[in-house]
C-alpha cells in the first residue's frame, strides 16, 4: 500500500494540497485511474496535533490517526544503499528500518547513494553552505515539505557529496510531521 503521512492540528490538515499532488502523482505513475480526494476523506480530530496515515492502493484505502509527539533528532550516521529504491511512499518500511538499526548510537541515518547525500529514514535534509539552504537534488522521496520549500525558494535543490557536510554550518531536516528543523548538535558520524 501507498501512504501519506499528514499533520492534522486543531481539526485542520497542514499543507493538504501537497499531499494531494503527490497522492496523484503515485496514482499516474503506477497507472492506477482510482481517484481519492483528502480532504473530503480525512476528518482530523478538533483538539490536539496528530500524524494521520492516509494508506491506499487501487481498491481501497484506510485511515489512521496517531497522537504526535516529535523525535528529537541531535545526530545522524552516514550509511551507503546504492540499491535503495523508495521514489513512492509505500507503507512497507523494511528496507528503510534495516537502515535505521545500522545508527549505532546516533538518533538516525543519513543515507547516501552512488555517492550523494539523499534522506534520513524519515525526512529529506539540507545543508546551509555559504547562508543558502541546499537539499540534495537526488532525494529518495520527494517529500510534500521538501516540495513546499524549494517552491516558495527557501531551498535551492544541489548535488550534495560526503564532502560537502564538512562545507555546511547547519544542517536540518524536513517532512510534513516536524516541518523545517535544525538538527540540534549537526552531528554526523
Amino acid at each position: 500500500m501507498l501512504l501519506e503521512t499528514l499533520r492534522c492540528e486543531n481539526g485542520s490538515l497542514v499543507h493538504l494540497s501537497y499531499h494531494q499532488e503527490r497522492l496523484e502523482k503515485s496514482l499516474r505513475l503506477l497507472q492506477i485511474e482510482k481517484s481519492y480526494d483528502l480532504r473530503a476523506l480525512v476528518i482530523p480530530p478538533a483538539a490536539g496535533i496528530y500524524r494521520c496515515r492516509f494508506l491506499y492502493n487501487a481498491d481501497s484505502y484506510a485511515i489512521e490517526f496517531h497522537p504526535y509527539t516529535p523525535k528529537t533528532i541531535t545526530s545522524l550516521k552516514l550509511v551507503t544503499a546504492d540499491s535503495l529504491d523508495y521514489a513512492l511512499k509505500y507503507s512497507d518500511r523494511e528496507n528503510l528500518n534495516h537502515l535505521f538499526d545500522q545508527r549505532g548510537m546516533c538518533d538516525d541515518v543519513l543515507i547516501v547513494k552512488n555517492g550523494l547525500l539523499t534522506d534520513t529514514t524519515i525526512a529529506n535534509i539540507a545543508l546551509q553552505i555559504e547562508g543558502k539552504w541546499l537539499t540534495p537534488n537526488a532525494p529518495l522521496l520527494m517529500g510534500t515539505t521538501r516540495t513546499r520549500l524549494l517552491k516558495e525558494g527557501f531551498l535551492t535543490p544541489a548535488s550534495l557529496h560526503i564532502d560537502d557536510i564538512a562545507k555546511a554550518t547547519k544542517i536540518a531536516i524536513m517532512n510534513a510531521m516536524l516541518g523545517f528543523i535544525e538538527v540540534q548538535n549537526g552531528i554526523i558520524k
